[in-house]
């Protein structure tokens, strides 16, 4: 049977490893090109990095980059979009994507197309409209676009509220007839497809068998998640039922493309990649070395908090990111981002950058009670504190609340 067996501490630190947080960042390198090289490298290294609009300090994708990355500039990601580097699309959800693999997603993009035709059909004209314009003048920001007329759009519950273009917009982007090929400041710039890909890749999208694609896919996921399991939803961004999320699991693993991951203390298995054994091996051998190691912290978006179970099993850490809770009900915070020290989650701070006055404020500083929080791992803390405000444009930090254990 290709089973591996292995502790809790050696498997995480094997995925910290896999996601490039179990090691110090570079310094940031000497030429703002080799920065570039090196940012699209770690999407690459990750498969793809998620995309969320909510800025308490910054938007997910910066930070999750800056996590790894010493030097990262927000700049650079749009132009690597402005060069095509990078696409957008629905990946573990809204993510940056290497442009290499545009071929891959043309399921998804079918998909897509077919759900939502009929609600780009209620606004032919309007949609007609923003691509016509986006033919003769593109790439346009959102706001080049204006509309009197009032639709139903994706976030409206009751009343119509978004402009016809804004959700004409939305339509097309996510069935693929146009794109993002950069940002100016908070707005989008949108560009055809059809004119904006590389040609070789779209013919590529156009001949690309449904499981060849479908099968690159999965092995992304693999790639992307490394240490996962059956029961996620999410398995192979395909919106596979349970039952062919088990079929998918048990062919690789007969195959021995995979190997089944028994962890000393949990009940249930995991699965990696049957090339990774080596690396988990050595992880193996180093798991009784390194105590605390670099502080770093993640937002609540990052590629280690894709499995919220995951977490649990593995690092004992419970998250739950309560943006959508109400205020009154919130434990943590409204944008608590897990510290991470080390191999292990020792609690979350919940920031908020004040650009004009250059400052960052830690709302809530919570480190869980099971964790020693003794003078050295403090005095880390609070240096990884005054690191992330420099890096995100503040010079000074304060701390309004802390709770230890």
């Amino acid at each position: 049977m290709n089973t591996v067996k292995t502790t809790k501490r050696a498997l995480r630190r094997f995925l910290l490893e896999r996601q490039a947080l179990l090691h110090p960042p570079e310094d940031r390198p000497a030429s703002a090109e080799a920065l570039s090289r090196r940012v699209l490298d770690m999407i690459r290294h990750l498969e793809c990095v998620q995309i969320d609009p909510v800025s308490a300090v910054r938007p997910n994708q910066h930070l999750t980059l800056a996590a790894r990355i010493g030097g990262y500039e927000p700049g650079i990601l749009n132009e690597l979009l402005r060069g095509g580097e990078l696409f957008e699309y629905i990946a573990n959800a809204a993510c940056v994507i290497p442009m290499e693999d545009y071929p891959v997603f043309e399921p998804t993009r079918l998909l897509m197309k077919r759900k939502l035709q009929p609600y780009i059909d209620q606004i032919r004209p309007v949609a007609e409209q923003v691509l016509k314009r986006l033919e003769d003048e593109g790439p346009l920001p959102a706001k080049s676009f204006d509309s009197d007329q009032r639709v139903h759009g994706y976030w409206d519950n009751v009343n119509a509220k978004t402009k016809a273009t804004s959700h004409a917009l939305n339509l097309m982007m996510d069935a693929a007839q146009i794109r993002i090929v950069g940002r100016e400041g908070n707005q989008r710039l949108f560009a055809v497809t059809g004119r904006s890909v590389p040609a070789e890749l779209l013919r590529q999208a156009e001949s690309i068998g449904r499981a060849e694609a479908l099968e690159a896919m999965l092995q992304k996921y693999f790639r992307a998640y490394r240490v996962f399991e059956p029961g996620d939803p999410r398995l192979g961004w395909q919106r596979l039922s349970a039952k062919e999320r088990r079929e998918a699991i048990e062919r690789r693993l007969l195959a021995g493309e995979i190997a089944k991951v028994e962890v000393e203390g949990l009940n249930k298995p995991y699965y990696m990649l049957a090339s990774d054994r080596d690396r988990l091996a050595a992880q193996e051998d180093a798991a009784g070395k390194e105590t605390e190691g670099t502080v770093r912290f993640l937002p609540p978006l990052d590629n280690l908090l894709w499995s919220r179970s995951r977490l649990e099993d593995l690092f004992g850490f419970e998250y739950r990111w309560e943006i959508y809770t109400p205020a009154v009900k919130r434990k943590y915070g409204y944008y608590a981002m897990p510290i991470l020290a080390g191999d292990r989650l020792i609690g979350r701070m919940d920031p908020r950058l004040d650009a004009k006055q250059g400052h960052l404020t830690v709302q809530l500083l919570q480190i869980d009670p099971e964790v020693d929080y003794a003078d050295g791992l403090r005095e880390s803390v609070h240096r990884a504190l005054e690191s992330f405000a420099r890096a995100h444009g503040a010079d000074t930090v304060s701390i309004a609340l802390s709770v230890i254990g």
